[in-house]
């Protein structure tokens, strides 16, 4: 096996030393600071994803939904609001309401992770939404 040379002499001259410095020379991010990056990752993609629901179906829950989703990105991101795309009106809702839950799913962990109340909150009740929009597009059984 391959042993790399661990003398001073072959750190000194290496790029990754020479070109980068020390440690402190790069910015870094606290655990907090990644978790809110990731929160408002998710939060702002179930937020796409409920836009293109209201397109399919518009809903008052719906509307409450993405308003409340749009203040929490925005909090997450210090006051920047999230740009928003224009949905169609096509798709299948199963998929959407799916794909809602996965990442409603995704962002109640960050959430509980970070012990944010609020955006744990939502992210429940988006889950519980989507999870009853599923069942009720259950084919019946015979």
């Amino acid at each position: 096996m391959y042993e790399p040379i661990r003398t001073p002499a072959s750190r000194k001259g290496s790029a990754h030393h020479a070109m980068a410095g020390t440690s402190s020379d790069f910015p870094h991010r606290s655990r907090e600071e990644e978790l809110d990056i990731q929160l408002a990752g998710h939060l702002g993609a179930l937020l796409a994803v409920t836009d293109e629901l209201r397109a399919l179906a518009p809903s008052a829950d719906l509307d409450a939904a993405a308003a409340r989703l749009v203040e929490q990105v925005s909090r997450l991101r210090g006051g920047s609001v999230p740009v928003r795309a224009v949905p169609n009106a096509t798709g299948d809702a199963r998929a959407l309401h799916q794909r809602a839950h996965t990442l409603a799913g995704r962002a109640l962990v960050v959430a509980a992770s970070r012990a944010d109340t609020a955006a744990a909150i939502l992210a429940a009740e988006r889950m519980d939404a989507h999870t009853e929009a599923l069942a009720s597009r259950e084919p019946a059984l015979p």
